[in-house]
């Protein structure tokens, strides 16, 4: 491009110059780094002007305003560099050359269109202004805008339950007074389960969803009219587990509470949070000359924040039980492959656990869940 310019000692005449970037496309936080090249400046005669280097500046518009500082490398010959009309001149030009090259940089802080002008510079020879309001623009960048944290998050009070249970669902991070859905999901496809909350002044709420749809295996929600990325929390896990059907029709069970909540462990070292599995009572009205009954239990892995996972098997119980010719199974782990809780005949029994998690050292903290699964037959 050419621009005109005004040189001490006096001289006036067209400027040929490029600008260059290394980056077109930068974010808001990058480096750019600026080339500005003079491939012909005005000759002047008059006593040469003593400087260490050719120095310049760019002008930063659009976007962000300012000026970035160019100068040639070190050691770089800035005199016969320069084509110029006449032996003599700003640049001490000389016939050819492949031009005077000055480099600087910038950091981003805007998006956005961003412009970049060419500024007045000094050469050996004298020192050059842009003549009149401004050179024409030579280079446009476009910056892209920063990405948009999203904070939303939701928790469950359970992870897991039988068709129909009804699990509390809180949220965090969601836009003031937004309406959010609360919704099942199968991978990433949605289920039929299903609940409207609105966000409270400072983002969070708290609902009730009634899991039905056995095909759930997640909640999540968002704002809008579709989960996004962008708009919406990740999934949660959820186990859909199938009521225990009575043996022959006369051997029941109930559990006193359906969750289960182990002690805090602190971070660092290994440690064991503590807990109990609470009552389960088991009924065997199916009369003399029955089979022992065998009550069993099995767990998935814990899953914690951003997928961090602690085996099903870092979990032990102690068993206890008592009438109904109860014997406890064996102290042990529990886990994926399973355990006896406790074993019996006729009557009505009391089973209960002591349990214990022991969390490998440097686990990364957060709620942890998994469900167990306990099996009467």
């Amino acid at each position: 491009m050419e621009f005109p310019t005004r040189c001490l000692p006096a001289a006036a005449g067209p400027t040929t110059a490029r600008i260059e970037v290394d980056d077109p496309s930068p974010g808001v936080g990058d480096t750019v780094t600026v080339t500005y090249r003079l491939d012909r400046t005005p000759p002047g005669p008059g006593p040469q002007v003593a400087f260490p280097a050719p120095t310049g500046r760019v002008l930063l518009g659009g976007a962000q305003t300012g000026e970035v500082p160019v100068s040639a490398a070190p050691g770089a010959d800035p005199g016969g560099a320069v084509t110029g009309a006449e032996s003599s001149g700003p640049a001490g030009a000389g016939a050819g050359g492949s031009g005077v090259v000055m480099k600087g940089s910038f950091v981003v802080t805007a998006p956005g269109e961003l412009t970049l002008a060419p500024g007045g510079y000094a050469l050996p020879g004298g020192v050059c202004a842009v003549a009149g309001p401004s050179a024409p623009v030579a280079r446009r960048l476009t910056v892209a805008p920063l990405p948009v944290m999203n904070l939303r998050g939701v928790a469950l009070g359970t992870s897991y339950g039988e068709p129909g249970a009804r699990v509390r669902v809180t949220g965090a991070g969601f836009t003031p007074g937004a309406a959010v859905t609360v919704a099942g999901r199968a991978g990433a496809a949605g289920t039929a389960d299903r609940a409207v909350a609105t966000a409270d002044r400072s983002g969070a709420f708290g609902v009730e969803l009634v899991v039905a749809d056995r095909g759930t295996t997640g909640v999540v929600a968002y704002e809008g009219t579709a989960w996004s990325p962008e708009r919406g929390a990740r999934p949660q896990a959820y186990t859909i587990v199938e009521p225990t059907a009575p043996a022959g029709g006369g051997l029941t069970m109930t559990q006193a509470g359906a969750a289960i909540t182990l002690g805090p462990v602190g971070y660092g070292g290994a440690g064991g949070g503590a807990g109990r599995i609470g009552t389960v009572t088991v009924v065997d009205a199916r009369g003399a000359g029955a089979a022992r009954w065998t009550l069993r239990g099995k767990l998935t892995d814990f899953t914690g924040p951003d997928g961090a996972r602690i085996p099903g098997a870092s979990l032990s119980w102690i068993p206890s039980c008592g009438g109904g010719g109860c014997v406890p199974g064996p102290p042990g782990a529990v886990g994926p492959e399973g355990a006896v809780l406790a074993s019996g005949e006729g009557g009505s029994s009391t089973v209960d656990a002591a349990v214990t998690l022991r969390v490998p050292a440097y686990t990364p903290p957060g709620a942890y869940r998994a469900a167990l699964t306990l099996t009467l037959s």
